[in-house]
Order: C-alpha cells, then sequence, then structure tokens
C-alpha cells in the first residue's frame, strides 16, 4: 500500500495475509457443488481489492454484462472444486499458480439461486511477480477491474431484472459497474459484513467453456 490506509469495512481482518490465513489449507471437496469461483486479493493503494469480471455481453446468457468473480461450471475433468477454480482462473484471466502467493484456500459452500446451484468459494493472494489480469477471452469476459473492500460499505438501491421479475435490489457501484446478486453477497460474507435483503441474481455463465 502507498497511500494511507483506509479504515476497514467489515469484521475480517485488515491485512491481506490475515484475511487468507483465516482458511487453513484443507484439501479441496470433490465435486460437491456445480461451479467454483475465486475471490482474487492484491494489496491495492490504500486498502485491499479483489478483483472482478465483467462478462461479455451474451443473449442467451442470464449472466450477460453483469460483474462477478472468476470461475465457472465443474468440468468432467476437473479432480475437485479447486481444479475447477483454478482452471477457470487461467481461461477467464490468465492467472496461474505461479501467479498466486499460495494456492487458493477453501472458504466454503453457498447456493446461487438463480442457477439453483451450489458455488465453491475460494481465496487466494496475488504473488508480487504476477502479471495483470486480463480478460483471455473477450467472448466470455468483456473487461476486468478492481474493487476496493471499502466499495462494499457502500449500498444503493437499482433496478435489476431477476429471476422474480424486476425489482430493486441493493447494489454497489464502482468505475460504472453494478456490482449485486451472488457475487456481492459472498464478497460481503468474506469481509465480515452484515447480510442485507438482495436477491441472488447471475453471476456465472450458463455453461463452461
Amino acid at each position: 500500500m502507498t497511500g494511507a490506509p483506509a479504515p476497514p469495512v467489515g469484521d475480517a481482518p485488515a491485512d491481506l495475509s490475515s484475511l487468507i490465513d483465516r482458511f487453513p489449507e484443507l484439501r479441496p471437496p470433490v465435486p460437491t457443488a456445480g461451479a467454483a469461483v475465486t475471490i482474487v486479493l492484491r494489496d491495492g493503494p490504500r486498502e485491499v481489492e479483489t478483483l472482478l469480471i465483467v462478462r461479455a455481453t451474451n443473449p442467451d446468457d442470464p449472466a450477460s454484462g453483469h460483474v462477478g468473480l472468476p470461475g465457472g461450471h465443474v468440468a468432467e475433468e476437473d479432480d475437485n472444486l479447486l481444479a475447477t477454480a483454478m482452471r477457470e482462473l487461467e481461461e477467464e484471466v490468465g492467472i496461474g499458480p505461479g501467479d498466486l502467493r499460495t494456492m487458493p484456500r477453501y472458504v466454503g459452500v453457498q447456493f446461487a439461486r438463480a442457477f439453483g446451484l451450489h458455488v465453491g468459494i475460494f481465496a487466494a493472494a496475488l504473488g508480487p511477480v504476477a502479471g495483470s489480469p486480463r480478460s483471455r477471452d473477450a467472448k466470455e469476459v468483456a473487461h476486468v477491474f478492481w474493487l476496493p473492500r471499502s466499495a462494499l460499505g457502500s449500498t444503493r438501491r437499482v433496478p435489476r431484472e431477476t429471476i422474480h421479475g424486476p425489482v430493486e435490489v441493493s447494489a454497489t457501484i464502482v468505475e460504472g459497474q453494478i456490482l449485486w446478486g451472488f457475487t456481492r453477497r459472498v464478497l460481503r460474507d468474506f469481509f465480515g459484513l452484515p447480510a442485507e435483503d438482495d436477491l441472488a441474481g447471475p453471476a456465472l455463465p450458463t455453461s463452461g467453456p
């Protein structure tokens, strides 16, 4: 960090190492979920930041244009959920094991109501010599950006199309991008922020590559 540290939001530890070390190096479960995502963290100029992607526009995909974490559905060749998470990191944003401080830690499983499937959650810190994450395929990922932790403490109500029809949902807006639904809920939980009454909207593509 290069500037004065921003006051951390949420009850989770403020520093990057402590955020990751909360989760032991457990053997990841075999696919007990239908998908996996990774919370990739780095030390930003003033606070910890999270890597987010903007999914490409696809009229056949309910996650089209939405902000989410790198990740996707379990493939037949994946031995476990960690394999799914690592494969998707490489395919979507070009992050491999050598770009991370340690292998991703298993955080848990959450249910994505919009897709009717359980999603394995992992967390990892970007290493000091890692290249800049980037979209590997513009047909899948349109844009990547970093979300400052403090932004999650800001809530706005915005209209969104959900599985319940058009409703106003709780959202965080950063760089003109709207973070809401499943991904926002996962991140608020990870950083120790209270749950809100938002609806878990799209955060994953309809199918793997």
